[in-house]
């Protein structure tokens, strides 16, 4: 009797274990492929380069031809410097780029939004671009003039993703339960997001223009608001090894931190090789960036990347 009840407690025994780390196991399984669906939802990541190898020449052509993005730089008189400095350098680079100022500025040509709040200047930015320009561009950068962008890594990102669909882009961050994306690293939107935008921002209910709880709410976590009335979301930009490619800081602060981070892979640890932007630039800084990124040049390294993006008829592109 005593061997067979000890038998029984064993085996009850083994099956309570054995239950429960079915049960965790379970629980593992679950747990993962939501976190799978999160990333899904809420990261995109650039087209790998065996992707671009696959198009055709035919392909190339058109895909070069294919992507029209404006260009929006939010700007005051305080950030005269900055201005000058944008436009001389990657602002170039753009199919079209405009310059929304606060105020009238008489040395330097911009859309005069007649205010200091910067809510109501980018929603008049958005409006002005979608009223003149929806026919002519289908994908809408918008940025500070402290930033710094790639437009050509920009163009690179987009290139299997279709501007008929509602795309939110950048480097997103948190505020309690709202998801938004950072302006300090430019905020894309696709034609169909402006769209969207477009069709809220004459009702105040949705997505107001002014008032007390507007005033304390940045402008990119206001302009997260009204896109979620519209089922846009952002979704954060990564390169294929999901790198950040949208920056908030600059060059300088990300390699003094990976010097600090990865001593032994500085150059590697800093930054994607297919960064769009970087933020927090002075002006000696944008020129150091524009010789660093389209001049500079080692001798007997030869990048034969497989897609060109040509510059517009009558650009000044450099």
């Amino acid at each position: 009797m005593i061997s067979e009840s000890s038998l029984f407690l064993k085996g009850v025994l083994l099956g309570s274990i054995f239950c429960v780390l079915m049960t965790m196991l379970g629980h593992i399984r679950i747990h993962y492929g939501k976190r799978t669906h999160h990333h899904e939802r809420h990261h995109l990541q650039a087209p790998n380069k065996e992707d671009t190898l696959k198009i055709s020449e035919d392909e190339h052509t058109e895909l070069s031809k294919s992507f029209r993005i404006y260009c929006i730089i939010l700007v005051k008189p305080k950030d005269v410097r900055l201005w000058a400095a944008v436009k001389e350098t990657w602002a170039k680079h753009c199919d079209k780029a405009e310059f929304f100022s606060s105020e009238n500025v008489k040395m330097f040509e911009s859309v005069n939004m007649a205010t200091n709040d910067m809510w109501l200047m980018m929603r008049k930015a958005y409006k002005y671009a979608f009223d003149k320009y929806r026919d002519q561009y289908n994908w809408f950068f918008l940025a500070h003039p402290t930033t710094f962008a790639i437009i050509e890594n920009l163009k690179y990102f987009l290139l299997k993703k279709n501007s008929s669909q509602p795309f939110y882009l950048g480097h997103t961050a948190k505020s309690g339960d709202l998801e938004y994306v950072s302006v300090g690293g430019g905020i894309v939107l696709s034609m169909e997001s402006i769209k969207r935008l477009n069709s809220l921002l004459s009702i105040p209910e949705k997505c107001p223009e002014k008032g007390r709880m507007v005033r304390e709410v940045s402008e990119d976590k206001q302009l997260a608001v009204c896109l979620k009335y519209v089922g846009v979301f952002a979704e954060n930009a990564e390169d294929s090894k999901g790198k950040d490619v949208f920056n908030t800081k600059s060059v300088g602060i990300f390699i003094k931190e990976a010097m600090t981070n990865h001593p032994n892979q500085v150059v590697e640890g800093c930054c994607s090789d297919m960064a769009i932007t970087f933020n927090g630039l002075t002006c000696n800084q944008m020129y150091v960036m524009m010789y660093g990124v389209y001049h500079l040049r080692a001798f007997g390294h030869v990048f034969n990347d497989v897609l060109v993006f040509l510059p517009v008829n009558g650009s000044d592109n450099d």
